[in-house]
């Protein structure tokens, strides 16, 4: 069992920062890529950014020079750097990581609850 907890969602207005962080907990053998999505009301799940194990990163194209994403994996913990943000990114953030466990090797992708990111004009 793996279990993913975001934090870090809020209200902030057009031009602000915030900070979101995610940690895997469980028996976690081993993680790989670990991503942020969002959805936004009446709107598809959309990717937003990922890193992989070897920190190589992507980000769409929405966020580039905004957003940074970055990971600790002594915490097994993703965080994403949102700068400059817009009404537009308004949305549920979710976490997403993907990966082995102790009972098996064959790796999964776990999301979190989601939490609300909210930006005002």
């Amino acid at each position: 069992q793996v279990q993913v907890v975001e934090h870090g969602g809020g209200l902030v207005q057009a031009g602000g920062s915030l900070r979101l962080s995610c940690a895997a907990s469980g028996s976690i053998s081993s993680i790989n890529a670990m991503g942020w999505y969002r959805q936004a009301p009446g709107k598809q799940r959309e990717l937003v950014a990922t890193i992989t194990s070897r920190s190589l990163t992507y980000y769409v194209d929405s966020v580039k020079g905004r957003f940074t994403i970055s990971r600790d994996n002594a915490k097994n913990t993703v965080y994403l750097q949102m700068n400059s943000l817009k009404p537009e990114d308004t949305a549920v953030y979710y976490c997403n990581v993907n990966a082995a466990t102790v009972i098996s090797t064959t790796s999964q992708t776990y999301w979190g609850q989601g939490t609300q990111v909210t930006v005002s004009s």
